[in-house]
């Protein structure tokens, strides 16, 4: 056997092993997609969410909200901490 065929069979197994490697990554790319999925499947219906609910935590995390209180939660800590303020004087 000549270099060049000793070369060309080694190419040959690697071309083999890089398809087997590709689909195996594939496999798990979709297994981690599907588990994925799973776990925030778990975390939404433990959190007790409606649709309407999960739209809008999303929305407010795709605004870099989370975490944030409503406008209308922060008005009404506003207006009672304005309160105490008025009351301590």
């Amino acid at each position: 056997m000549t270099k060049l065929e000793k070369i060309g069979a080694d190419l040959k197994r690697a071309r083999a092993k890089q398809a087997v490697w590709t689909q195996r990554v594939k496999e798990l790319e979709s297994r981690y997609r599907e588990e994925e999925n799973s776990v925030i499947h778990t975390m939404v219906h433990a959190a007790n969410l409606t649709p309407e609910q999960l739209a809008k935590v999303i929305a407010l995390a795709g605004q870099g909200m989370v975490g944030v209180y409503p406008a209308e939660t922060a008005e009404a800590t506003g207006n009672k901490e304005q309160e105490e303020d008025e009351n301590v004087y």
